[in-house]
């Protein structure tokens, strides 16, 4: 997925090939009992009647809140649902504890202080993680046609065909997590918004810093559920209701169809502040809207019908062992995929409304995207494990 906007114009044609070869490769993804918790030294409470638990660093993770775990309906057979939502079926998640938002600008600029990791944007593309998302046979581009850069929502300035989403995406060299509408931009004041234009490689080397993980899919969608089984939203049945809008997501937030982009509203569309919204019952924000998030799993289209057919609930599921995707013409159904949840900004009804719980998709784990951030879970096993590393350490004067 790399191009270069600067090559000289007697390189034109390759140019044009190479985004030819690379374009394609975009992405277009009842409970534990109360004493069950208890006796586990776990928070009490339960995916029926949750109650909001916040981690203060003594009694759970500083900025997380517990996911108290359970038996649910993952998935959807809505009217509303995609066939990769399809069926509904019953899953089993221990309880855990999750970021209350996603990983910030603030916390991410953190990390790379701590260990000057430089993020799969900022660095030259690699051509081994490229030839997996073409076609068999597909020529490597020029040396110099693979510069840094990332994937940037640019929108249109009138409709066009929703089936062509080239026309509102482009390969944007010098696009990073400073700079996620490319070079000119930055996080300059935003860093309490979602960091984005991070892969998953990315998302991976931050947890392994901070001791936390990437929820699985399963995890993902109950925490986005907070106890309400199967419906439409993470916050109810009513997109809107009372007139309140819920989650940054195109309608409602923006003046002119998707992707139509306004100049006098300060054109392309973004993330907000995390917390702009209403939390759900776990306490958990944004978790649909505003940026897409990373979770562990290997996409599969077919996963829930493979696993549906069972008939009995998948335990603390970790997804399938590979990835297999037909949706993108030009790209190898067996591509490397990784599910992405929540939707962003740009859903809206008319093209994307992944803003349901069920929603999900597979997105290469190479791409960076001014739409795709992440948050990450911890066990309640990791936890202790770190508090006792913190008491030993204490009473031996470290």
């Amino acid at each position: 997925m790399r191009q270069a906007s600067d090559a000289k114009a007697d390189r034109g044609a390759t140019r044009k090939s190479v985004w030819l070869v690379l374009a394609i490769v975009l992405p277009a993804a009842a409970g534990y009992l109360f004493a069950t918790s208890w006796w586990k030294g776990e928070p009490a409470a339960s995916a029926a009647h949750p109650r909001i638990v916040v981690g203060d660093g003594k009694s759970g993770p500083q900025g997380m809140v517990w996911v108290p775990g359970g038996q649910f309906q993952m998935g959807s057979d809505s009217r509303l649902a995609q066939p990769n939502e399809k069926p509904a079926h019953a899953a089993r998640i221990s309880g855990f504890w999750m970021d209350r938002h996603h990983v910030t600008n603030a916390e991410f600029r953190r990390f790379v202080q701590a260990t000057g990791y430089k993020t799969t944007a900022e660095r030259k593309p690699d051509w081994d993680t490229i030839a997996p998302q073409v076609m068999p046979g597909t020529p490597r581009p020029p040396d110099d046609a693979l510069v840094p850069g990332a994937m940037v929502f640019t929108g249109t300035s009138y409709e066009v065909d929703l089936r062509d989403f080239s026309r509102w995406w482009a390969y944007v060299p010098g696009a990073d997590w400073k700079h996620p509408k490319g070079p000119a931009s930055s996080i300059e004041g935003l860093d309490d918004h979602p960091v984005v234009q991070v892969s998953f490689e990315d998302a991976q080397a931050y947890a392994r810093w901070a001791g936390k993980r990437l929820p699985t899919e399963a995890e993902w969608e109950f925490a986005a559920r907070g106890g309400l089984e199967q419906a439409t939203y993470v916050w109810g049945d009513e997109f809107a209701p009372g007139g309140r809008q819920m989650a940054n997501v195109w309608q409602g937030q923006q003046p002119r169809p998707f992707p139509v982009v306004s100049a006098k509203s300060g054109g392309a569309a973004g993330t907000s502040p995390v917390g702009t919204f209403p939390e759900n019952g776990y306490g958990l924000q944004d978790m649909t809207g505003n940026a897409w998030q990373w979770v562990a799993d290997w996409y599969r289209a077919d996963q829930f019908s493979r696993v549906a057919k069972s008939g009995e609930a998948q335990v603390d599921p970790k997804g399938p062992a590979d990835s297999w995707d037909p949706s993108e013409p030009g790209v190898p159904v067996g591509a490397p995929r990784r599910v992405t949840r929540g939707g962003s900004f740009l859903c809206n009804e008319a093209y994307c409304m992944s803003y349901r719980p069920s929603a999900r998709r597979g997105t290469d784990p190479y791409t960076s995207m001014s739409h795709l951030g992440f948050r990450l879970v911890m066990d309640v096993s990791s936890w202790k494990s770190r508090q006792a590393d913190a008491k030993a350490g204490g009473s031996n004067g470290s």
